[in-house]
């Protein structure tokens, strides 16, 4: 299946989700405090994407007949948790030192958006701390990669580049994804250079970048909850995604 090519009226309608979620995950992003459960950080994404006449798109979401709906609005994963930490009924609460990475969605007038952050609680060891950065800054190099033309593989080998400069592993089985019309759309938007050709950016096209990068090997497992990954040596992993426009002459990201 091709990528989808947004016009721009769909761009627009496009920009108000982004904008949107922009504005609820800070407010999420600021009431992760210590002794505050991942259950009342769902509950609190939920009312605010409700009361603007919106809903979460990741709430039941499957990506094949097969999967088990996913039951949270809001992604929360803590420390050595990779992606998909479900927030909804989930009593943990965060501690001084814990990094979280909170990862939502939302539909707006049938389009979709998607972003996640990093969150530090209270103080951090270097290493987390220099984690984020790095992950942030691979975020940041992603981006200035896309222009029309060029590759998703060149959004990969800049992401890498960063990751293995700053001494971090990439988690290759994951990655950025097409967005707009679904969740998930084509492109896959892989965080390190394949061997095979990438797809070729087109101006109009929107991407969701989401660098994942760990202290570790980079090896993961599926926990009992069927949802969340986590490390398998049980280091700590990072993760920051931003939805992008391709443009002529570069980018525009969406989710700022």
């Amino acid at each position: 299946m091709l990528p989808n090519i947004y016009t721009k009226k769909e761009i627009e309608i496009l920009r108000e989700s982004c904008k949107r979620l922009n504005v609820i995950l800070k407010k999420i992003a600021r009431s992760a405090k210590e002794g505050v459960s991942l259950d009342k950080l769902n509950a609190l994404a939920e009312d605010l994407i409700y009361a603007g006449g919106d809903k979460p798109s990741f709430l039941n979401y499957k990506s094949d007949q097969k999967d088990n709906p996913y039951p949270s609005s809001l992604c929360a994963s803590v420390n050595d948790e990779v992606v998909h930490g479900v927030a909804k009924n989930n009593s943990r609460t965060l501690k001084e030192g814990d990094i979280v990475n909170l990862d939502l969605g939302l539909i707006h007038r049938g389009f979709f958006s998607d972003k996640a952050v990093m969150v530090g609680i209270g103080k951090l060891k270097s290493e987390d701390i220099n984690l984020m950065k790095a992950t942030k800054s691979a975020l940041e190099a992603g981006i200035g990669a896309i222009k029309n033309g060029r590759t998703t593989n060149d959004i990969g080998g800049a992401i890498e580049a960063v990751a293995r400069t700053r001494g971090f592993t990439i988690i290759k089985e994951l990655g950025g994804h097409g967005v707009g019309h679904n969740v998930h759309e084509e492109p896959f938007v892989p965080n390190f250079r394949e061997e095979k050709a990438g797809t070729i950016l087109k101006t109009g096209m929107v991407i969701a970048l989401e660098p994942i990068i760990t202290s570790g090997r980079g090896e993961i497992y599926l926990a009992d909850d069927g949802h969340t990954y986590k490390t398998i040596d049980g280091k700590n992993c990072a993760q920051w995604e931003d939805t992008v426009l391709v443009t002529d002459t570069g980018f525009e990201i969406l989710t700022r």
